[in-house]
């Protein structure tokens, strides 16, 4: 029994790493991506990747609720993320230098 308790904390930590993965991927992509993939809104998917981590965290894998929590984790990983990377620029945050203008770098590019 010892050795089944051991893989149930394993695949717990799995869990709670993927959802932990997918939570952060979707928090660093930019929120006009996700209507451009037409796909949900940021805040929707942070929303239900959260709960789906602190389900993880607190419930472990002994309970159905972090077997729903997975399936909105692949459903993000498997349709949403893809779509963003897609993206121009992969739907990420982009950070401006200190030389950019509302139009682009002053420097002409350089």
């Amino acid at each position: 029994m010892q050795g089944f308790a051991g893989f149930l904390w394993l695949l717990n930590i799995a869990l709670i790493l993927f959802s932990g993965f997918a939570l952060i991927d979707a928090a660093t992509r930019r929120e006009d991506a996700y209507r451009a993939a037409e796909k949900q809104t940021k805040p929707f998917w942070l929303i239900i990747l959260g709960l789906a981590l602190v389900v993880n965290l607190i419930f472990g894998i002994l309970s159905f609720l972090p077997i729903i929590g997975l399936i909105a984790t692949i459903v993000y990983m498997v349709d949403v993320r893809p779509a963003l990377r897609r993206l121009p620029g992969g739907g990420r945050s982009r950070r401006g230098s200190s030389s950019d203008g509302p139009y682009g770098p002053w420097n002409g590019g350089r």
